[in-house]
């Protein structure tokens, strides 16, 4: 009979090794070391996360209970102060250099769900607040009594995967990464996000490489009309040409640019938001902001689902580690997703995978098991059997 991995294992054969250990030789992580390399860290982490352990003493017991499937996932020995020097010593680049490196093969598989009637890309900016104890974690300084840090991310809307990741002390502030770390995008994209982003130097720069954004207006801001278009769709009070008024305004932005102001009759507001892009219709640049919506989806899921709230160390490497390691473990289900054609959501795929992660069963036949039915599959014990 034909021995068959883990899901854990199958999981594992998604994963770019070769690069992965590129990435090792470019740092010498695994110089000198004899038992606990940079490839059972990965492992060990990949295995916190899908199982959601919350501490080291969980992580070392539970793979313990599993020691007799070590030998195909590549482990050789799990203990708390292996991790735990490793965590705090190996570089974390290593694991933000994987997560690019996976992302490039997500983007062979997604899917681009087609919401608008254009073809731009479109993509949403914004960032997330990740609380820290300061007397835990001082290096990570937000205000007197608080520390945190922050998840800065370019998520693709059409694909729902992040096309961009930044991870910093959370005083630094969001146009800061917009200017200077944010990658080029294609010609012609559409870049949403909120009043956080407003930076008339960088609306310079985004207009003249040929992208168009779409944002919220703040109530200072300083304009005068130029000329308005007819109103047309629904919600829509006004459609206007303008440019930026005030010193700083005309002289840091010297485009004409558009306002429109649009009633949401779902929050009971009147919002208005300002873009540079002329051609498409007021309700759908309305309804392209509506659409950033999917970038806070995307915050709440990790935050629920991926264990970025609670740390096993608490040096910034440590930290930092375990962050880019959750973002790996959900491109990994995301890539596995698209590419199985699953039509399940991620959230019941992620539970069923937490609760079958070590057990011997075909990939493609997990996938096919309702939720409802995962009991009945681990209390059956033999791959082989029918799960029916």
């Amino acid at each position: 009979m034909k021995q068959i991995s883990t899901i854990f294992n199958q999981l594992l054969d998604f994963l770019p090794k070769n690069q992965f250990q590129g990435f090792i030789g470019q740092h010498k992580a695994d110089r000198y070391v004899k038992n606990f390399t940079c490839w059972q860290q990965l492992l060990t982490l990949l295995y916190a996360q899908a199982t959601g352990k919350d501490s080291l003493r969980d992580i070392e017991l539970g793979l313990l209970s599993h020691q007799n499937k070590w030998y195909h996932l590549g482990l050789t020995s799990v203990t708390r102060s292996n991790l735990s020097y490793a965590n705090k010593n190996r570089p974390y680049r290593i694991y933000e250099s994987m997560f690019y490196e996976l992302l490039k093969q997500c983007r062979q598989f997604c899917p681009a769900h087609n919401r608008f009637s254009f073809e731009n890309p479109l993509y949403s900016m914004d960032a997330t607040v990740m609380s820290l104890c300061l007397s835990v974690f001082p290096w990570a300084k937000y205000r007197k009594t608080k520390g945190a840090l922050k998840l800065h991310v370019l998520l693709n809307n059409r694909t729902a995967i992040p096309e961009f990741a930044v991870v910093n002390e959370a005083k630094i502030h969001e146009i800061n990464i917009a200017r200077n770390s944010l990658r080029p995008l294609p010609s012609g994209s559409i870049l949403v996000f909120d009043k956080a982003y407003i930076d008339y130097r960088w609306f310079s720069k985004i207009n003249k490489n040929k992208i168009f954004f779409v944002s919220r207006t703040k109530k200072n801001t300083n304009y005068f009309v130029i000329g308005k278009n007819e109103v047309a769709g629904e919600g829509v009070l006004s459609d206007e040409v303008i440019g930026l008024g005030g010193d700083r305004g005309m002289e840091e932005y010297t485009e004409d640019l558009r306002l429109i102001t649009y009633y949401d009759r779902e929050r009971g507001k009147k919002l208005q938001f300002i873009t540079n892009n002329f051609e498409l219709s007021a309700k759908t640049i309305a309804d392209i902001y509506k659409d950033r919506w999917q970038i806070e989806l995307f915050f709440k899921w990790i935050k629920q689902n991926l264990k970025i709230k609670s740390f096993l160390g608490t040096s910034k490497n440590a930290v930092l580690t375990q962050i880019w390691v959750a973002m790996i473990y959900y491109l990994l289900l995301i890539y596995i997703k698209f590419k199985t054609q699953l039509k399940m959501s991620l959230l019941e795929f992620t539970r069923i995978i937490k609760e079958l992660f070590m057990m011997r069963i075909p990939l493609i036949s997990a996938l096919g098991i309702p939720y409802r039915r995962i009991s009945i599959c681990k209390n059956r014990g033999d791959p082989q059997l029918s799960l029916f």
